[in-house]
């Protein structure tokens, strides 16, 4: 359930159109970091293009642990949050502040940062990305706990 405590290097990152110029700018900043970026799309800013469409697969890689955590960006970061969190073993939130974006690590074992990109300026973006990054899974026994039972409810709900 929680990801080894090393260096994190495998990060995905996916866009609609409207995420498309901040998914660019940190793909960019990604790579210069040292990180191995893996872009599910788009490469292209497409208005017709659907959110699903590109955050789907993106979560697939995080939960068949191909990668080890990912960036979702839309608009607002909602629908990419939204769709992100149908996928069992994704843990995923839409973040715009720098607490919740190391919490939801530590203590939720988040593997998937949602943002806005016509709400999160590039700068603030860059921090919240990299302050996830950094953050670790506290693997503390309450925090344990409470995840099996958010294991227990997917695989209820989806019947396994």
């Amino acid at each position: 359930m929680a990801r080894s405590p090393g260096v994190l290097k495998s990060i995905g990152i996916a866009s609609d159109h409207g995420g498309h110029d901040l998914k660019q700018y940190l793909v960019g900043r990604l790579r210069q970091a040292g990180y191995d970026v893996t872009d599910f799309g788009n490469a292209h800013p497409i208005p017709e293009d659907d959110y699903p469409d590109v955050v789907v697969p993106l979560a697939r890689a995080i939960a068949d642990d191909r990668i080890a955590r990912g960036v979702a960006i839309c608009g607002s970061g909602v629908g990419a949050c939204v769709v992100a969190n149908k996928v069992p073993g994704v843990r995923a939130c839409l973040i715009h502040e720098s607490y919740s974006a190391h919490q939801g690590v530590e203590d939720d074992d988040l593997n998937l940062i949602c943002l806005g990109g016509l709400v999160v300026g590039q700068e603030l973006a860059w921090e919240l990305v990299g302050t996830f990054l950094a953050a670790r899974f506290s693997g503390a026994e309450r925090h344990r706990r409470r995840l099996s039972k958010v294991a227990a409810l997917e695989a209820k709900e989806s019947g396994s």
